[in-house]
């Protein structure tokens, strides 16, 4: 199965990568790697992750207050949004 990132969803893992960076070395490449298991899960198990709205699902991160909201589409994960859980609620929900 293959990935795919929405540039806007591109664009939310970059600024939160410099702002753990900011706030602490390494703390940016930790979150990377947590987005990226949460990823390999997503890829491994598509369809255990809740359903937020028909057709797009939410993969919480551990570590991080962070939600990978995605959709499947035939053999693609198309993430929509790296999402902040503590902010604007559904904010990504004109992406699709």
């Amino acid at each position: 199965m293959k990935v795919r990132f929405l540039s806007l969803a591109e664009r939310e893992v970059n600024d939160a990568v410099a702002w753990y960076n900011e706030q602490s070395d390494n703390l940016g490449r930790e979150f990377l790697d947590e987005l990226d298991r949460a990823v390999r899960r997503v890829v491994s198990f598509p369809i255990s992750c809740p359903e937020l709205t028909p057709g797009l699902r939410r993969c919480l991160l551990a570590r991080f207050p962070y939600g990978i909201i995605y959709g499947v589409e035939d053999d693609t994960v198309v993430v929509v949004a790296v999402a902040h859980l503590h902010r604007k609620p559904n904010y990504w929900s004109d992406r699709t």
